[in-house]
């Protein structure tokens, strides 16, 4: 895997040195629960960017590398929960790319167990993890309480990577699916992708959104970074939420159910946190008749199935 080594600033060689798969492939699917209606399924691969920063971390991640770079920052400090994709991808990117790396990690009692095989890979990758109670977790965006966790001159990444320089890293794939498809659906956690994505979209296409947590929150969070990445709403976009499945990192019979029968008729797995919920609520969109007869239907593949997470 190419690098940057020890002997150049972070960041120096830049992200193109890794090779990224892009534009991210493309590819049709015959699935008869959209063909009988007059449908086009297209799966947008984004879990084939890079095998240690896949799908949406990349585009997330990569505007704010770059200004870490820019600024002469050397640690990059982040958050996330114990099965964090993000701490995984921030973690990684700092081993290829020569930043130190310091993952906020939800939960102080977690300090006391061993790792699980999530933070031991980041542990792997050089990243120091620091646990904090919850209710300080909560808090993190607090101006005082986050000068308590940064410890030294850190570049600061949210939570999820979502801030203006990830909504606009995320137009990128708006922009990949011009002209492609009528209809982008995509998984939400933090809205970042969506939020890029509605961008990038042209006129006349629109994106919708699957929350993966439940709160109905999230609307107000894509406009808020809509607002600093691009000075207001941009694009037609909307969300669904009634594909949860009671939560983050929470499941159901009937998602088990779709995610087993989908893999058996088209192969690949599904992963379970984001994917297979997006899927399942598009699938079912389908099934209700939300879409016109001739009308393509992009799916968008933020992450791959992963033993790490399941």
């Amino acid at each position: 895997m190419d690098r940057v080594t020890s002997d150049n600033p972070p960041g120096a060689a830049g992200l193109d040195a890794l090779r990224p798969r892009l534009p991210s492939p493309l590819e049709e699917l015959r699935d008869e629960r959209f063909a009988r209606r007059g449908l086009r399924l297209l799966l947008k691969r984004d879990d084939l960017i890079h095998p240690d920063l896949p799908g949406n971390k990349w585009r997330k991640l990569a505007l704010n590398l770059d200004e870490a770079a820019a600024s002469g920052r050397r640690t990059l400090l982040t958050f996330g929960g114990a099965y964090s994709n993000h701490l995984r991808a921030t973690a990684a990117a700092g081993r290829l790319l020569g930043f130190a790396t310091v993952g906020v990690v939800r939960g102080d009692e977690l300090a006391d167990r061993p790792l699980n095989p999530s933070l031991r890979q980041c542990a792997a990758d050089g990243m120091r993890l620091r646990f904090v109670d919850r209710a300080t977790y909560r808090r993190k965006a607090e101006p005082e309480v986050l000068a308590s966790l940064v410890e030294e001159d850190c570049f600061v990444i949210p939570e999820g990577g979502s801030n203006a320089a990830a909504a606009r890293g995320c137009a990128t794939l708006g922009q990949e699916l011009r002209g492609v498809a009528d209809v982008v659906g995509v998984a939400c956690g933090t809205g970042g992708t969506l939020a890029g994505l509605a961008a990038g979209l042209a006129a006349g296409q629109r994106a919708i959104g699957f929350p993966v947590l439940k709160g109905g929150f999230l609307g107000g969070e894509i406009e808020r970074l809509q607002h600093e990445a691009f000075g207001g709403r941009r694009g037609d976009w909307s969300l669904d939420e009634r594909f949860h499945c009671g939560g983050y990192a929470r499941s159901s019979q009937e998602l088990e159910e779709f995610a087993a029968d989908f893999e058996t008729r088209h192969g690949p797995r599904l992963e379970r946190l984001y994917v297979a919920k997006m899927l399942y609520g598009l699938t079912t969109l389908a099934r209700e008749g939300a879409f016109a007869p001739g009308t393509t239907v992009a799916a968008v593949i933020t992450g791959a199935a992963d033993p790490l997470t399941h």
